[in-house]
């Protein structure tokens, strides 16, 4: 039996890729896209975990890295509002922090070539950070999101109104980052986008305070929280 006080220990938040195995496992899905896979991280995770990968992404340099990383997988230059695949293709399709590196004018054209590649019974999993939350309260001097964050929202959920798709799931919650120092917290940046480099060389006295004021101590050394979101979406039947 559960004591009060056992009861009362907080249980570790489910990170990111646990929340999308649990959901690709529910649905059965094999054939997985990964739209926006940059250099192939969670491609990598993925396949190792027995799923068919493809990934997607604009940036030629990217993909051939993702092509080394994960040699199983395909990986193929496209942007995500003109998928080169055939109609019905993956079991599931995810957009994970991706959304919102997708121009604004095309969003919904994203989602729909999206539906359009997706099986009957298929799921698009779309994770999106919110402009919030301290991780991104020191990222801001580097490249401040909050527009066109604020603008993926907008378009998932007028393509959502318009009854495209059935949200089965929606969460928010909390992704924690740790970091041995800010420079590991720059490369992080860096990683996902080589033009900041240059800005966070210019601003790191600023990105230096706004660390030290944000971040609190964790086992690693440092910690910053970025709240996300995330969608569980079916195809609606048309």
């Amino acid at each position: 039996m559960s004591t009060p006080e056992a009861l009362a220990v907080p249980r570790p938040v489910p990170q990111t890729g646990e929340r999308l195995l649990e959901i690709l496992t529910d649905r059965k899905a094999r054939n997985v896209l990964d739209i926006g896979c940059g250099h192939g991280a969670l491609s990598r995770s993925l396949a190792a975990k027995g799923f068919a990968m493809t990934g997607i992404d604009p940036d030629e340099d990217a993909v051939a890295a993702a092509r080394k990383a994960v040699p199983d997988a395909r990986f193929e230059q496209a942007t995500a509002e003109a998928l080169p695949f055939a109609d019905g293709s993956f079991d599931a399709a995810i957009f994970l922090n991706a959304l919102h590196h997708v121009p604004e004018a095309v969003m919904r054209q994203a989602l729909a070539e999206t539906r359009r590649v997706l099986t009957k019974g298929g799921a698009l999993i779309v994770v999106e950070p919110l402009a919030r939350g301290t991780f991104f309260e020191v990222m801001r001097p580097v490249e401040d999101e909050t527009e066109i964050r604020a603008a993926a929202l907008r378009a998932l959920d007028a393509d959502i109104a318009g009854g495209h798709w059935h949200v089965v799931r929606h969460d928010t919650y909390d992704r924690l980052s740790d970091f041995a120092a800010l420079e590991e917290f720059i490369d992080y940046l860096v990683a996902v986008d080589p033009a900041r480099e240059t800005v966070a060389d210019e601003r790191r006295g600023e990105l230096d305070a706004l660390f030290k004021a944000n971040a609190t101590a964790s086992e690693k050394g440092f910690r910053l929280i970025q709240p996300l979101t995330l969608y569980e979406l079916h195809p609606a039947a048309g």
